[in-house]
């Protein structure tokens, strides 16, 4: 029987993807390189100036936290296999190959994994990059499976970096490593497939688990409303669509928050000081939401989260947790308010605008878009994987890090 990495490469070697599997990779491009973007001014974009295309492409990808979302994996697919592809000169076969391979090694791994603080998005990213760079570099199936056992020891990453810039980081990581282990793989590197079955299974993942049927990426992708974890979708959502307006945030004296113990897992920073931290904090998502019209870019930097409002309000929210379920979807959340006067406002909602079940319109992608700075409509309008490379190269410049040279002895 074939190991883990030979059936992903295989099924990644023979892909052939329809008109469906095309458009979904069009529109993972345009949203990846519209976050991107957004992120121009961020000080990662300087921290980050000295690593490869893929590391920093990735990270910058990612600092905002308003990539796509596979929901079964729990793992960001395209921050991963977007900058993989192009570092590589791939295109949308290349993407899909990848983004299906980190879909189907994450479902593998299953929600006891990110249960147990791996970062997904990491340790199914780095043998999925490992895939977007072999296939975009035309290797053979018995190399794409090679580049994927090269890329284990880079398969890493845990949920404790989340609320810092190491979150953001750790993904760069996993995408430039797929990409080395793919170029060493094309200059004759040699490596046993069958660590990557050994792999999965440390790491409480079931080799058998792995399905190659089906479209390119099962289950499709979650588009993000919000620029914070997607955790936070929901909540947010949930009180933008049904709580009464106007609500004047003085008048809150309470707020619970009932959800599924799972469908909060990522949520470590209860009480947050600064932008990152709010980005993973639900008192801080219920916030945000009483107190700005849109939670956008102004709403998770550290001067928003510092508001003295915003820190009183984020202090009366009570987080009540149910047990069971297995995703960031289970069940649904439901939230009261109350009032001085002794008002209660009661909300509650399953699925967010975005995720698979409820997907974004044209307007809302168009709307997602334009957040992302004034230009990014017309530097997008007529993008494809070619033109994505130049347009990254022009806008995030890499920066050539020379060693100091040694003082003569």
């Amino acid at each position: 029987m074939d190991s883990a990495a030979e059936a992903l490469a295989r099924w990644a070697h023979e892909l052939v993807p329809d008109a469906e599997d095309l458009g979904l990779a069009q529109r993972s491009l345009v949203d990846t390189l519209a976050v991107t973007l957004a992120a121009r001014d961020d000080d990662l974009v300087r921290i980050s100036a000295g690593l490869p295309d893929a590391a920093r492409w990735a990270a910058v990808g990612h600092v905002l936290d308003f990539d796509d979302l596979h929901m079964e994996s729990t793992a960001h697919i395209s921050v991963v296999c977007v900058p993989a592809t192009l570092a590589a000169g791939g295109d949308a076969r290349a993407y899909l190959a990848g983004a299906g391979v980190m879909a189907r090694i994450g479902m593998a791994l299953g929600w006891s994994h990110y249960a147990s603080g791996w970062h997904a998005t990491c340790t199914a990213g780095a043998p999925a990059a490992a895939v977007c760079a072999a296939v975009a570099l035309g290797l053979s199936r018995e190399q794409i499976a090679t580049a994927m056992a090269l890329a284990v020891p880079a398969a890493g990453g845990v949920q404790r970096a989340f609320g810092s810039s190491g979150k953001s980081l750790q993904v760069g990581f996993a995408a430039d490593a797929g990409v080395r282990a793919a170029r060493l793989a094309a200059a004759g590197a040699t490596a046993d497939p069958t660590a990557v079955d050994a792999w999965l299974r440390l790491v409480g993942g079931d080799p058998e688990r792995i399905d190659v049927t089906g479209p390119a990426v099962p289950g499709g992708l979650a588009i993000k409303m919000f620029p914070c974890c997607y955790a936070l979708q929901r909540p947010i959502s949930a009180l933008r669509e049904q709580l009464p307006a106007p609500i004047t945030p003085a008048e809150v004296t309470g707020i619970e928050v009932r959800t599924p113990a799972c469908a909060v897992q990522p949520l470590i920073h209860h009480r947050p000081n600064t932008g990152l931290q709010g980005k993973f904090s639900m008192e801080y998502a219920v916030a945000t939401v009483l107190l700005d019209p849109h939670p956008g870019f102004g709403s998770f930097t550290d001067r928003a989260v510092n508001r003295p409002e915003a820190q009183r309000l984020l202090k009366l929210v009570k987080v009540t947790e149910t047990p069971g379920g297995d995703w960031l979807l289970a069940g649904q959340v439901a939230i009261t308010a109350t009032l001085a006067d002794g008002t209660r406002h009661d909300v509650a909602l399953q699925l967010p605008p975005g995720s698979p079940g409820r997907p974004p319109s044209e307007q809302d992608m168009t709307a997602k878009i334009a957040d992302c700075g004034e230009d990014v409509p017309a530097l997008l309008s007529d993008v494809d994987w070619h033109r994505a490379v130049k347009l990254l190269a022009e806008h995030l410049p890499g920066e050539v890090v020379h060693d100091q040279e040694k003082e003569p002895a």
